[in-house]
């Protein structure tokens, strides 16, 4: 039930520490960092909305975590039918990054297995990151030693870059890789493509493999094409 090794094979490339840019998130970026290098650093807890990059940071960490040798495990529980199970089922990772813990708000059982699962990390000198949509008070839990646990972690609201900061990102990516980007085509990108940072840098990716082939530029008419043809909606 597990997402856990190998990383390199089953995690997205680009959800390490070095792709990840803080913008107003320095202050969460560092902690998580310090949670990834040393078991013993306050445990981290993330919220933010969805594209803020919340995820991005717990498969950083694990994957920062397994390359200093610790072993590591990744439970994303929005994708899980019996989380419960799931919960009770991972013990004995060094570092254990718990994603989308509103999946488990108000399932009682889930909740138990959390806090059994809190109670565990800690007597074993585990570590434990979270991530959800929301502060542990807005969360909903029902079960107040639960809502207690979490609220003793350190909390970090995790705030997306704004277009600015994310158009920036995307120019320098873009000249690194020995793209022009003109003004015009980040212009017409950002007024009509409205997606959080990795949707874009993924589309980088496409068109630049996309240029090559064609043997053009990226324009407006070409970057109108491309999103034409690929059945991609441009807002």
């Amino acid at each position: 039930m597990t997402q856990q090794l190998p990383l390199a094979l089953r995690w997205p490339r680009r959800q390490r520490f070095e792709h990840f840019h803080p913008g107003a998130n320095a202050a969460a970026f560092a902690a998580v960092q310090a949670l990834a290098d040393d078991a013993g650093a306050p445990w981290v807890y993330l919220h933010g909305s969805p594209g803020s990059g919340r995820s991005h940071l717990l498969m950083a960490a694990c994957q920062a975590a397994n390359a200093a040798g610790r072993a590591v495990q990744y439970l994303p529980l929005a994708t899980l039918d019996d989380r419960a199970a799931a919960l009770r089922g991972v013990a004995g990772s060094g570092l254990l990054a718990l994603d989308d813990l509103g999946a488990i708000a108000g399932n009682r059982d889930a909740e138990h297995a959390l806090f059994d699962l809190y109670n565990q990390a800690k007597a074993e000198g585990s570590a434990l990151l979270f991530a959800a949509g929301a502060t542990t008070a807005q969360l909903g839990l029902v079960l107040p030693d639960l809502r207690s646990r979490l609220g003793a972690c350190t909390q970090f609201a995790i705030k997306p870059l704004d277009d600015e900061e994310r158009r920036s990102v995307l120019k320098a990516q873009a000249t690194s890789r020995g793209i022009e980007l003109d003004e015009s085509v980040l212009d017409w990108l950002f007024a009509r493509y409205a997606r959080d940072l990795g949707a874009l840098l993924e589309l980088l990716d496409k068109l630049d493999r996309a240029s090559l082939a064609a043997q053009r530029k990226i324009t407006v008419p070409f970057l109108r094409g491309f999103l034409r043809g690929a059945g991609d909606s441009a807002s």
